[in-house]
Formats: C-alpha cells, sequence, structure tokens
C-alpha cells in the first residue's frame, strides 16, 4: 500500500512545482502571470472535484483499474498541455485533466491506507499527504534543468511520460494489496451523529486559511522570489527548498497529532506561517523571501498533516476518504482564490506585498478558529 501511495502521489506532487514553468510559459504563449494562475486555481479545483467524484466510484470498478484511468487522464493532460498554442489547451489539459486524475487517485489510495493501517494513523498520513511536496522538492530541480537543456514542451512531455508509469505501477502495486475498498466502504452509512457539522466547518476554515497562504507560496514561489530580487538559480533553489519544507511540515504535522492536542498543533503552525509573512513585510529581500516563504510554507504543511491526520480522528476509517474528500474541498477553494489574486495583484503593481499581507492576514484569523478545535 505504501509502496503504491509513493508511486502515484509523489509524481502528481509536480503540480505544486508550477511556478517554475511560469515565465518560460509566459515567454512561449504570450500569457500574463494571472493567466498562469488561472491555470494553476484551475488545476487545483479540479484536483478537489476528483476527490470529491472518487468515493462514488468505489463499487463502479476495482481500486487498481480506477487508478489506471486516473494515470492515463494524467499523461494524457500533461500531453496536451506540452503541445498547448494558448491558453485554452493549456487550461483543458493541466488544469483539467490533469487536476482531475490526480485529484481521485489521491483520495483512492488515502482511503485504501486508512484500511489497512491502524496504528500511528497521524504518522502514516502525515507521510501519505508529504508525497505531494516531495514530489514538488525533486521536480523542481528536474523541470528547471529540463527547460534549460530540452524546452518547456519537452519537459512538460517528459512529465506525461512519467506519470503514465509510475500511475501504472501504482495500479500494478495496489492489485496485489490485498485492500478491497468497495466492500469496506460500500455499505457504511454517514449517521447522524457522526457528522459532527461543527467540527467539520472548522477544521475545513482553519485547512483553508493556511492553504492560501501556502499554495500563494506554492504555485509562485519562483516568481516571488525574482519579484524580490532573486536571481534565476535562487528562484528555482529557493522553491526546492521550500517544497522540502513543507514535505517534512506535512509529515511532522501528522505525527504530532498522534502526540498532541489537535488544537495546539493547528495554531501553532498558523503562528509559523504568520511569522513567515510579517518578516518578508518588514524586511523584503531576496534570501530573506526565501526563508519567509519557507516558513509559510511549514505552517501550511502542518496544518496539512494535521488535518488529514485529525479526519482519522475524528471519524471512523470507513468514513475516511469519504469525510476527507469534503474537507479538501477548502483545499481546491484556497487554490482559486488568493493565488489568482497575488497573480493579478502581481500584474498590476508588479510586486506581492499586499498579497503577503492578505496571506498574514489569514493566519492571524487561523490561530483564533484553530483554538476551537476539539482536543480528541
Amino acid at each position: 500500500m505504501l509502496a503504491a501511495s509513493t508511486a502515484l502521489n509523489a509524481p502528481i506532487g509536480s503540480l505544486y512545482a508550477f511556478s517554475v514553468f511560469l515565465q518560460p510559459l509566459e515567454a512561449l504563449l504570450g500569457l500574463t502571470r494571472a493567466d498562469l494562475a488561472f491555470v494553476f486555481a484551475l488545476a487545483a479545483a479540479a484536483f478537489g472535484v476528483g476527490m470529491m467524484v472518487a468515493p462514488g466510484l468505489y463499487g463502479v470498478a476495482s481500486t487498481p483499474l480506477l487508478v489506471a484511468a486516473c494515470a492515463l487522464a494524467n499523461a494524457l493532460g500533461l500531453a496536451l498541455a506540452a503541445t498547448a498554442g494558448g491558453l485554452t489547451q493549456l487550461a483543458i489539459g493541466y488544469g483539467v485533466l490533469f487536476g482531475l486524475g490526480g485529484g481521485a487517485a489521491y483520495i483512492l489510495v488515502q482511503q485504501m491506507v486508512n484500511l489497512a493501517v491502524t496504528r500511528r494513523q497521524g504518522l502514516v498520513n502525515g507521510y501519505i499527504v508529504s508525497l505531494l511536496p516531495a514530489g514538488a522538492m525533486i521536480a523542481a530541480p528536474l523541470f528547471g534543468w529540463g527547460i534549460r537543456t530540452f524546452g518547456v514542451r519537452a519537459t512538460l512531455g517528459g512529465l506525461a511520460a512519467v506519470l503514465a508509469i509510475t500511475g501504472f505501477a501504482s495500479a500494478w502495486l495496489l492489485a496485489h494489496a490485498g485492500v478491497a475498498v468497495a466492500a469496506e466502504t460500500g455499505r457504511v452509512t454517514l449517521g447522524e451523529g457522526e457528522r459532527r457539522r461543527a467540527v467539520f466547518w472548522q477544521l475545513s476554515i482553519v485547512f483553508f486559511l493556511a492553504a492560501s497562504a501556502g499554495l500563494m507560496v506554492l504555485s509562485q514561489a519562483a516568481g516571488i522570489i525574482a519579484a524580490y530580487g532573486g536571481a534565476a538559480a535562487l528562484a528555482v533553489y529557493g522553491t526546492t527548498f521550500i517544497t522540502a519544507t513543507i514535505a517534512a511540515s506535512r509529515l511532522g504535522g501528522g505525527w504530532m497529532v498522534d502526540w498532541l492536542a489537535i488544537p495546539s498543533v493547528a495554531a501553532g503552525a498558523h503562528t509559523v506561517a504568520l511569522a513567515g509573512n510579517v518578516v518578508l513585510t518588514l524586511w523584503p529581500g531576496p534570501l530573506v523571501s526565501v526563508f519567509s516563504l519557507a516558513l509559510v510554507g511549514m505552517g501550511y504543511g502542518v496544518i496539512s498533516g494535521a488535518t488529514a491526520a485529525a479526519v482519522a480522528v475524528y471519524w471512523r476509517r470507513a468514513l475516511y476518504g469519504r469525510v476527507a474528500s469534503r474537507v479538501y474541498i477548502a483545499w481546491a477553494a484556497a487554490a482559486i482564490v488568493l493565488p489568482i489574486v497575488a497573480g493579478r495583484l502581481f500584474d498590476v503593481t508588479h510586486g506581492y506585498g499586499a498579497a503577503v499581507l492578505i496571506a498574514a492576514g489569514a493566519n492571524a484569523l487561523g490561530i483564533l478558529v484553530s483554538l476551537g478545535l476539539p482536543r480528541r
């Protein structure tokens, strides 16, 4: 199960390295920063739709076949993006197909892992969600090298091939895992007492506020570093460092839920992210931007891992995919709102100062909402 999850989710995490493509795609297709922010937001929204749809597909076909279908959608989407001549084809390929396939596969595998693992669920959920930024950490320097050596189209085409290979490898591993998702979850219903609406909305808001700041960083990290005076090499390797920080923080956030109260973990994470935004506002500069964005990413990463673990704490294992897919709507909404706003503000002001202040406000509000979550 863990091998299948690693093979599938790590390459899908290249979505988080999208900022490396910003300047090359702007030059190649004549697009604006707001246009590319829209493509990323569309991919995140489609990712959320894929997660929402996945639990309804458990009984349609076996999980390996569903994962293989997701891999095919991912590869086709990147192939369309690689041959795009404008915004529409890029949005359909990278935004819609890649997003849908990645989101559905993510939830399918997460549900199987939570059925198979009964101890240290916080740690294992932290590991699963850390695979996305870990994949971006590996992808960012490879994308930078590929773009310089082969061009942006060949780099996107290579990513399409990688997604096809790793996706089908994951489907093969799942076929040998022996966990039947449809049999375990098909007859499980969410009772009225298990809905826990107040907890659901609090957790979703905490996640939304952290993801708003974090996804602005992930979608435009290279552009933000460049806007604060960073060279191209610093932008690429700074993005790699930031995604590595998020990957480690997601693992740590899940692990902390095994030992600490969820409100304390969430409020502390938002405090760290707030500090990053404040530092960048007071002392703007290229190296400071990398450090500050890493702090914002760390806060977002801890919240991501803690949220995945919190679903396993607050709801039954058989309900994990159904509840998590709904909580993750907050992630998709966050990817639509602040990244697009930040891209638009950059086109108008040629800077990210206003967007950083908005992110700081989101983190401050997140601290307050986090403290209202149940301890267990």
